[in-house]
C-alpha cells in the first residue's frame, strides 16, 4: 500500500501496529511516499514505529493543552452564558445572512457587509 504519509493513516500506535500486522498477513507491503519509509526492510519498520510513536505523542500534547486552555478559560470565570469558542451570531445578524444570501448576494459580499467570516455566513445559511 502506498500513502502520501503515514501520521494521516493511523490515529494510534496501536492502530498503526495492528493494521500492519494485518498487512503483513495478506502479503501487503506499506509504503510511505513522503516519508520515503518502505515497511519492507527492517529499517524501514523501525523509522515507521518511532515517527508513530512521535506524532501519537504530539496530538496528545495537543490535546492536553487544549484541555488544559479550557479549564485556565472556566477558572477565569467563563459562565455557560459565554460559552469558549467562537461567538454565536445574533438572531437578526443570522436572518440577515440568509435575507441577503436568498437574494443572491455571495457569501463574501455578505461577511464583507455584516463583519463576519465567509464560512460563518455559510454555516449559518445552510439548507
Amino acid at each position: 500500500m502506498l500513502v502520501w504519509a503515514f501520521d494521516r493513516f493511523a490515529r494510534s500506535n496501536s492502530h498503526l501496529a495492528t493494521t500492519l500486522e494485518e498487512f503483513q498477513a495478506l502479503g501487503i507491503d506499506f509504503v510511505s511516499y513522503s516519508q520515503r519509509i518502505d515497511t519492507t526492510t527492517p529499517a524501514g519498520k523501525l523509522t515507521f514505529h518511532v515517527l508513530a510513536a512521535i506524532a501519537e505523542f504530539e496530538r496528545e500534547m495537543i490535546r492536553e493543552r487544549v484541555r488544559s486552555g479550557i479549564a485556565a478559560a472556566k477558572q477565569r470565570g467563563t459562565k455557560s452564558g459565554n460559552p469558549i469558542g467562537r461567538p454565536q451570531q445574533t438572531a437578526s445578524n443570522v436572518s440577515d445572512m440568509r435575507r441577503l444570501r436568498k437574494e443572491g448576494v455571495s457569501f463574501r459580499q455578505i461577511a464583507k457587509r455584516l463583519g463576519v467570516s465567509p464560512g460563518t455566513v455559510v454555516n449559518y445559511t445552510k439548507s
